[in-house]
């Protein structure tokens, strides 16, 4: 999944999958780190694990579809209503800034992850 949010190159990919020279600077943005994936694989550039869902929100969506939704203007609420996370927003705004910029989640279903809430705030979305 790609987006170009403000001319930014943004896209989300899992931990699981190959990185690539295209992928530009890798960020984990889960909290926890994904099973079975070592350093050297992840070959990430840093690891935004306070820019996360609460363990709290984490836990109640499940990463259930149906509660999706819901998840989503929750999260937004926490990254607007928490300093730390509003913080970590902002650092991701200026790595997309700066070239291409890859958010990497363990999550089974990218689509219905704090990816794409992420993904969507870069572009302005309210969806």
């Amino acid at each position: 999944m790609t987006a170009q949010p403000n001319g930014f190159d943004v896209k989300i990919k899992r931990a699981y999958a190959e990185a690539e020279p295209s992928d530009g600077r890798r960020v984990l943005v889960d909290r926890l780190w994904p099973r079975g994936v070592s350093k050297q694989r992840a070959d990430l550039s840093d690891w935004l694990k306070q820019i996360a869902p609460s363990t709290e929100l984490r836990e109640w969506y499940g990463h259930d579809p149906a509660k999706f939704d819901e998840f989503a203007q929750r999260y937004r609420a926490e990254l607007t209503g928490d300093s730390e996370r509003a913080e970590a927003l902002t650092q991701l705004r200026a790595w997309a800034s700066g070239g291409p910029l890859t958010l990497i989640t363990a999550t089974k279903d990218p689509a219905i992850s704090e990816a794409q809430v992420l993904l969507d705030v870069l572009r302005g979305s309210r969806d």
